[in-house]
């Protein structure tokens, strides 16, 4: 069979704090402690609630991977440095990139509590997934955020054909008042890289403007795809982002950058020295707060409102399509292949534990 014909995928539900349980348990079987598993299990399976699956638990066998070979520290000492009343510089020691990151945005939130604004460097960290994990950490806490990271070659320069730069997301958040947040996270990207190995998996084909092959020629077969370059979104503006998102992640923090930040899927020979940048900062510091979120109903209310072109029915805000999707899965349970589900079960195996319980059909009611 070959990557390009679409094979039938068996579909079944989990409850997500079940889920949460399992990852969390297998993550304590490789040495993190429980309050770090717990933080790393939450923000994959909130990436799965959110539909957000190339960033959720699929992946977990790889990370896994890592944390045997010695490639992810499962207890790294996180003390972030004070430079200003306002920045800190944090070692991530290696740690899983979700523990890392978390500890960064409570550093920032800390600082912008006292300060107005706090900004947080972090050198040697790993992948640590869906950015929107850590918008939501500090958009749920009441403060406007910004999360860049840097990333593995995987994209090249406008007008270039080997990789170089990373799929680094652009990610920021600000909450609202009665009509939502905003949370913005984007990849520099046409597609992630996760949305191709999904279509491997799952033998569909890409569409052309997505990838080039080893050769630089546009591809729709994701293992060419896989082999070759993803496409910076808009040309030379996907491209200057990337470049952004590697100075502020890579360069400013003293983590890898230009390319040398190991790719965590084909690199065994050390850790990846990921580097990230967090920012937490006071709504209200121009306006007063209930004037604030007034605004930024009125902005929100405004976009929805706007006349759909040809093709919509609504417009949606950033964030809103995911926020709909917790909602649902919170009700029904999180969707998963079956054959993304055997390699977690395969891992449980090896250490004795039970498999997440699994439906062949959508849950009813609450069951997060």
């Amino acid at each position: 069979m070959t990557s390009n014909q679409h094979i039938t995928v068996e579909t079944l539900y989990a409850s997500p704090s079940e889920v949460r349980a399992f990852v969390a348990a297998l993550l304590v079987a490789h040495g993190l402690t429980e309050d770090d598993a717990r933080i790393a299990a939450d923000c994959l399976v909130r990436a799965d609630l959110r539909g957000v699956d190339t960033h959720g638990i699929a992946w977990l066998p790889g990370y896994l991977d890592r944390l045997r070979r010695n490639l992810i520290n499962p207890r790294p000492s996180l003390q972030p440095r004070r430079i200003t009343p306002a920045v800190s510089h944090l070692d991530g020691e290696n740690g899983f990139g979700f523990v890392v990151a978390t500890r960064a945005m409570a550093e920032a939130m800390d600082l912008a509590s006292a300060t107005g604004i706090g900004i947080v460097s972090v050198k040697r960290s790993t992948h640590f997934g869906m950015a929107a994990s850590y918008l939501l950490q500090a958009v749920e806490a009441g403060f406007v955020a910004l999360v860049f990271t840097n990333a593995s070659r995987a994209m090249p320069p406008w007008g270039g054909r080997e990789a170089l730069l990373g799929t680094s997301p652009f990610a920021a958040g600000a909450p609202g008042g009665e009509k939502g947040a905003f949370i913005l996270d984007m990849a520099p990207s046409v597609a992630a890289r996760g949305k191709i190995r999904k279509a491997l998996r799952l033998g569909q084909a890409i569409p052309p403007d997505y990838a080039l092959d080893a050769d630089g020629r546009p591809t729709t077969d994701p293992a060419r795809a896989l082999e070759g370059v993803v496409l910076p979104m808009g040309g030379p503006k996907g491209s200057g982002l990337a470049m952004l998102m590697d100075i502020f992640g890579g360069v400013l923090s003293g983590a890898a950058f230009a390319g040398d930040v190991r790719d965590q899927y084909k690199s065994f020979d050390a850790p990846q020295n990921v580097g990230h940048f967090f920012l937490a900062m006071k709504p209200n510091l121009f306006v007063g707060l209930d004037e604030y979120r007034a605004r930024m109903d009125v902005l929100f209310e405004r976009v929805r409102s706007s006349p759909p072109a040809e093709g919509f029915t609504e417009i949606l805000t950033p964030g809103e399509p995911e926020a709909r999707q917790e909602a649902r899965r919170l009700r029904s349970g999180i969707p998963y292949p079956k054959d993304d589900l055997e390699p977690l079960f395969a891992e449980a195996r090896k250490i004795g534990l039970e498999p997440i319980p699994t439906y062949d059909r959508p849950l009813g009611g609450s069951i997060s």
